[in-house]
């Protein structure tokens, strides 16, 4: 009977891993598929030669550079852009996805800051579904899927004030006889944001007084709006700090079908973002990471994070509101932008867009700037000639 029950408990056992290794991606990327076929939409050269690109796009110029008709799955996108990001800003470039035969966009966001390079700049990124590549940040890459049952359209949209010379670009997507019906549409999200401060200022690690309190998040920074059934994916966030504290006291927020109160509360920027101990170097994760830091003191200047939420997304069945404060009890003073990204049951229209001016960043601060501050404090406190910097009145 010992015998039979221990050969029992193996056959289990080893059901039970083989049942898990059958579930593994690498399992599934090994199955013979029916009914689908690869195809690809890029710049190639039609005549056979090697001019492989789109050329002269002029300013305020709109580009179709994908139309497909019927049922397919999106799976792979490659961008490379001339000139270089220091001479047409990718802040500016716009990118638009339509599913379904929309007249409007699911996705529209600029194109770096979308694929993970904000704020006009180029710099090296690498996560699990998008990716900004070597040499320095020059080429866009997605692999986030991307179904639609009735056609999809791609556009882009040069707002840079001068002409994109080239568009080298690559998608790769699979026809398809019969979409799953459970498949939801992809959706992405630019938002953009200078915070105010409180009115007694910005009291940050309670450097002010005694900081005030925040239980339902009003006058947090939105990540998404979201209506409909579907679940949130993940979020490229963009912090421009323009003091020295630091800026990721602020709790994520979810409020799920209509909550007033949010049932999911985080308890630090850092935190929702997989860190600790306010963080200040590069580092990378298939999920989550700091891709771009500050070089200036404390956490002054410009810092990127991101999270994705690849086999832990919220999800909702009528509607999510994704927030985040900028600062414990909204206390600072940010130029925040991000770019969201989630699927819902249906194609919906996204919430609001934004002008060029209404996307341009603010202005560095550095050393000279506090140099100038430490002035006018000296100024304000009589002009002493030995004034430090740390007397009390």
């Amino acid at each position: 009977m010992k015998k039979i029950l221990i050969a029992l408990m193996v056959v289990m056992y080893s059901g039970g891993i083989v049942s898990q290794n059958l579930g593994n991606d690498m399992y599934s990327l090994s199955k013979i598929r029916e009914g689908v076929k690869s195809k690809r939409v890029g710049s190639y050269d039609r005549t056979g030669g090697n001019d492989d690109r789109l050329t002269h796009i002029k300013d305020g110029e709109k580009v179709t550079i994908f139309e497909v008709k019927g049922a397919g799955i999106i799976n792979h996108i490659w961008i490379t852009i001339a000139p270089l990001a220091d001479k047409l800003n990718r802040n500016d470039i716009i990118l638009r996805m339509y599913w379904d035969g929309n007249t409007y966009p699911s996705v529209e966001s600029p194109i770096g800051p979308f694929f993970g390079n904000g704020w006009g700049e180029s710099y090296n990124f690498v996560s699990a579904p998008l990716a900004v590549a070597p040499t320095g940040g020059r080429s866009y890459i997605s692999y986030f899927s991307m179904p639609f049952v009735n056609g999809a359209t791609i556009e882009i949209e040069n707002q840079t004030g001068t002409e994109i010379e080239a568009f080298y670009y690559n998608i790769d997507y699979v026809e398809t006889e019969n979409l799953p019906e459970d498949c939801g549409r992809f959706h992405a999200w630019y938002n953009r944001e200078i915070t105010e401060a409180l009115p007694d200022g910005e009291n940050e690690w309670g450097t002010l007084g005694k900081p005030g309190e925040n239980p339902d998040g009003k006058g947090n920074y939105l990540f998404a709006d979201i209506k409909g059934k579907g679940h949130f994916v993940g979020v490229n966030y963009y912090v421009n700090c323009p003091t020295t504290m630091w800026y990721g006291e602020g709790d994520e927020m979810v409020f799920i079908d209509g909550e007033s109160s949010p049932s999911i509360v985080g308890t630090g920027t850092e935190d929702f973002f997989n860190t600790s101990w306010c963080p200040k170097e590069i580092f990378y994760h298939p999920c989550f990471g700091y891709p771009r830091v500050n070089n200036e003191t404390g956490w002054l200047g410009r810092t990127h994070v991101y999270r994705f939420l690849l086999t832990d997304p919220v999800f909702f069945d009528e509607s999510c509101k994704f927030t985040i404060e900028h600062g414990h009890n909204n206390s600072l003073t940010l130029d925040l932008a991000s770019v969201a990204y989630w699927y819902q049951e249906k194609a919906a229209a996204l919430p609001w867009t934004f002008t060029r001016e209404e996307r341009k960043p603010m202005p560095a601060i550095g050393s000279s700037d506090i140099h100038i501050w430490r002035d006018a404090w000296r100024k304000s406190q009589g002009n002493g000639s030995t004034l430090w910097g740390k007397e009390r009145n």
